[in-house]
């Protein structure tokens, strides 16, 4: 383990210690903000590669102790997601480099006719800026607006993700998603 990666895993392992979750990912929010702003926080060049046809997500670290994943998020000219969840699982998601779009969505709905949600906030996130997600306000989608910069992001989850909920129009019925379940891969690190 690189010391690099150390000063992060450390940051993560001191934040576990709070009392809530509102508390832990207030810690390492500031922990993490406070890591890419002193730029401590170095990464391994081949993080910095997006690849042609979708975002990257590259796992740093798995702590076995802690059952926390960290996964880098290598995002091309205009690659984000459409509207997803975290299956259940708080995530703190931290801009190490460039920017991202991030819209919060609430849940107005879920019914048989399917899930309804409106768009709560949206705002560009800067390099060194941080942001958590703790369920059931969990929906969300990522963008990087940018047409010609690449933009990196480190999302901490409770455990490792290995599927999300995505939402998709419903077909027929304006303003209403179908959720699907994803399975979630990671991409090597080279």
């Amino acid at each position: 383990m690189s010391p690099i990666c150390q000063s992060l895993i450390d940051c993560v392992d001191a934040a576990l210690g709070a009392n809530d979750t509102e508390a832990l990912t207030a810690r390492l929010r500031n922990g993490l903000c406070q890591l890419m702003r002193d730029q401590r926080l170095q990464l391994p060049a081949a993080i910095r590669a997006p690849l042609g046809d979708r975002y990257a997500r590259r796992e740093l670290h798995r702590s076995t102790r802690h059952a926390y994943s960290i996964v880098a998020m290598t995002w091309g000219p205009g690659q984000g997601t459409g509207i997803h969840d975290h299956a259940g699982l708080w995530c703190v998601e931290g801009v190490w480099q460039g920017q991202l779009q991030i819209t919060r969505y609430a849940l107005r709905a879920h019914d048989a006719a399917g899930w309804r949600f409106d768009a709560e906030t949206a705002f560009i996130a800067g390099t060194g800026s941080a942001g958590s997600l703790i369920p059931p306000h969990e929906h969300h989608a990522i963008r990087n607006p940018s047409s010609s910069a690449v933009a990196i992001s480190l999302h901490v989850y409770a455990e490792p993700i290995t599927c999300c909920g995505v939402y998709e129009p419903q077909a027929g019925a304006p303003g209403y998603y179908q959720r699907r379940e994803r399975q979630l891969s990671l991409d090597p690190i080279d």
